[in-house]
């Protein structure tokens, strides 16, 4: 009887750790992540962006897109780092990223410290974290332990939101990853740092309208002739205008005050305040009175956490990269 109970008991407890097992390789990704295996980690990466953002501020809006862009394809597997032709590197909207060289330099120094241990993804996801702390932001816990994908395809980029996106195709986007519309306010809300060129906004200055010469009525009469000064009709595409005017470099919700005032630069930003089920949220991260409001930094970190988690590639998923722009 004692026997059959203990063979019963060690039956149970083998049950009970391979569900832990499963659980933990389910659950995905944890704070703490590499708090034994690499717990430099987040030391490392911030000491590198800090190093980096030092002599080039323009580096923490790249690395912020950067990773927003990779977590879009096939979740955050920092695909978009591998090189190669008809990568993701080559589609048309990840052509003007930047900021590689930071993850590679990240990558160099963790691969001295803690070999094969730290992900290339999770890499991007702390840098992006500390890239809006520079810029003034706040800070918040990232989730790590994501694996980095093995494939990489510019085709698989079509996915990405685009500057011309209406409201409901953007939010069929986010949608799509498992992100409502307040997450896909709050995550736009991201140009409240960058630059965009002429190229990707201009034809709201010129010719918009279908009955003359017009601009986009969306944008408000002053604002178009500060614009088309930038950005004259016939002059250079690749000219750089910051997204959030006034305050392009730092981390804040004047972005949001921009779209209500009719100075939102892409035309699928100024859309945010147009269509009703986005402006609410423009409205109560501005602290409309009369509306519940939201404090931008916070839920921006709570949808990037969000983002993070699409797709996730744990456990024995992926691989972990010895160069990031390499499979290994």
């Amino acid at each position: 009887m004692e026997a059959s109970c203990f063979s019963q008991n060690v039956l149970l407890v083998t049950l009970l750790l391979a569900i832990a097992v499963s659980l933990v390789e389910s659950q995905g990704t944890r704070v703490g992540f590499y708090s034994t295996s690499c717990p430099r980690v987040e030391s490392i990466v911030r000491s590198t962006v800090q190093s980096h953002f030092g002599s080039d501020p323009t580096i923490a809006p790249g690395l912020l897109r950067m990773h927003f862009h990779d977590c879009f394809v096939h979740g955050c597997d920092a695909s978009i780092l591998i090189d190669g032709p008809g990568t993701e590197k080559t589609a048309p909207p990840n052509l003007l990223l930047r900021g590689y060289e930071v993850i590679d330099d990240a990558k160099t120094q963790l691969e001295a410290a803690c070999p094969g241990v730290v992900s290339c993804a999770d890499i991007l996801a702390l840098a992006a974290r500390d890239s809006v702390v520079l810029t003034r932001g706040a800070s918040w816990a990232v989730p790590t332990g994501l694996r980095d994908g093995t494939v990489s395809q510019a085709s698989d980029a079509a996915n990405l939101p685009g500057f011309r996106d209406s409201v409901d195709v953007q939010k069929q986007k986010f949608a799509a990853k498992g992100l409502n519309t307040q997450d896909l306010v709050t995550l736009v809300g991201g140009h409240t740092i960058g630059t965009t060129a002429c190229q990707f906004f201009r034809y709201r200055l010129y010719n918009f309208t279908t009955t003359g010469n017009g601009a986009d009525p969306s944008i408000t009469a002053a604002f178009v002739s500060q614009l088309q000064a930038l950005c004259p009709q016939n002059g250079d595409g690749s000219r750089r205008i910051g997204l959030d005017t006034g305050s392009v470099n730092r981390f804040d919700n004047s972005f949001f005050a921009n779209l209500r005032d009719g100075k939102g630069i892409l035309e699928s930003d100024q859309r945010l305040w147009t269509d009703a089920s986005t402006k609410t949220f423009v409205q109560r991260f501005l602290g409309i009175r009369g509306l519940l409001g939201l404090t931008f930094n916070i839920e921006f970190g709570r949808s990037m956490v969000k983002m993070s988690n699409i797709e996730v590639k744990t456990g024995t998923v992926g691989e972990i990269r010895k160069v990031c722009s390499k499979v290994n």
